[in-house]
């Protein structure tokens, strides 16, 4: 028997899942941040500080209480977060480090060809000066160690050191000790990665059955491709076969599309039904989400279930932008109602908005403009900056 999902009841499993239906105000202990981390699985690195760079206002849309200073004790003090790839570069929970140690592997087969074909032959003549360094000074950065003459030009042209640190620490030899005005500090990973974590090993089936299980879990329902997209782990492949394999504890359920057409089939847990009281409806206040927030990750995702259409136009020429360089999407309760230009000015101390875009049908009711200036408010207060600033034409 297949069971239908009505879209309401979709998005609101799904935000549950992302941490979007939890009270934004509650207080969040440092332990609290490490177990919301854990239940979302992972929170994309970026460098773009547009307003706040991405992992801080990912964190800050769930809970307005966040500490940034607790993010770092727990990847640079207490060893319980480290940094790596699912799809992107991440923030993640040491224990899980035993689950990438297949990544590591797999990795290591592949990047040595593909970087042959990057920087040619000869590319890792500085890989054991570069481990040596580091082994016996200690956690550097790659500036420290950057070649005579070299004349930096981004990732394709990374220095020969630099080049070498990155494939040990995408190989998990070197694990992200820390910062330094967002550069990476490297060191040994035995040295980062408490013992606990970095020690255990597991097979190849317990690895498949963690990843495919673990992002059936965030999820909620997921087609194979999406249980496999979720970590960048297995192949859909994999993911296929895992579903095969498990049917017993699964059962397909077809999700009502935000926008009409077709129903699609997905996969969740047995007990997913029985338990879909257990979801809190999200709070109905506006929140200004990071680009790179988990939730919108998978954009057709985000577009069957939500109706919303969002892609980030960084590497869009600016002619041919629709919105914007760096544009924000709006969350309201349950729905996508739109999306924002902004930017910090930390020299003026303002938040500038550029321009508001709401989606069809969605009306610039008065409640609705006093819920978002009271989401500006508190996006200006954590990103460090005394006001918001409404520029002529904001409003379209």
């Amino acid at each position: 028997m297949t069971n239908l999902l009505s879209n309401s009841d979709a998005r609101r499993v799904f935000l549950a899942k992302q941490g979007l239906s939890a009270p934004p105000n509650r207080a969040l202990t440092k332990a609290g941040l490490l177990q919301l981390i854990h239940e979302l699985g992972f929170v994309q690195v970026d460098s773009i500080q547009t307003v706040e760079r991405a992992h801080h206002q990912i964190l800050f849309s769930r809970n307005q209480t966040y500490r940034r200073e607790h993010l770092t004790a727990l990847l640079e003090k207490d060893g319980a977060l480290f940094e790596h790839w699912t799809h992107d570069a991440s923030i993640l929970p040491s224990a899980f480090f035993v689950y990438w140690k297949h990544k590591f592997r797999h990795q290591e087969k592949v990047i040595v060809e593909r970087w042959r074909k990057w920087r040619g032959e000869g590319f890792e003549a500085a890989f054991a000066e570069t481990y040596e360094r580091v082994e016996r000074d200690g956690a550097i950065l790659s500036r420290d160690i950057k070649a005579d003459g070299h004349v930096s030009g981004g990732w394709w042209n990374w220095h020969p050191n630099k080049t070498a640190l990155e494939y040990f620490w995408h190989t998990g030899k070197f694990a992200i000790a820390g910062r330094s005005n967002f550069q990476k500090i490297y060191d040994l990973a035995e040295r980062v990665i408490p013992a606990e974590f970095r020690e255990p090993e597991v097979s190849r089936e317990e690895f498949v059955d963690w990843a495919c299980r673990s992002a059936l879990t965030r999820l909620g329902f997921a087609t194979h491709g999406e249980i496999s997209a979720f970590w960048n782990l297995v192949s859909p492949e994999e993911a296929k076969a895992w579903v095969s394999a498990h049917r017993d504890e699964l059962i397909e359920v077809l999700i009502e599309p935000a926008l009409g057409g077709k129903a699609r089939p997905s996969w969740a847990f047995a007990d997913f039904l029985s338990t879909l009281d257990n979801y809190p409806g999200a709070p109905p206040r506006i929140r200004v989400l990071s680009p790179f927030d988990p939730m919108i990750r998978d954009r057709n995702r985000t577009e069957r279930l939500f109706g919303f259409f969002y892609r980030i136009e960084i590497f869009v020429p600016e002619p041919k932008r629709e919105y914007g360089y760096y544009v924000f999407p709006l969350l309201e309760g349950d729905r996508l109602i739109g999306r924002i230009d902004m930017k910090a000015d930390r020299k003026k101390s303002t938040l500038d908005v550029k321009r508001l875009w709401l989606e069809p049908g969605v009306k610039p009711s008065a409640g609705r403009l006093e819920r978002l200036e009271a989401e500006l408010d508190r996006v200006a207060r954590f990103a460090g900056v005394e006001k918001v600033v409404l520029l002529d034409g904001w409003r379209g």
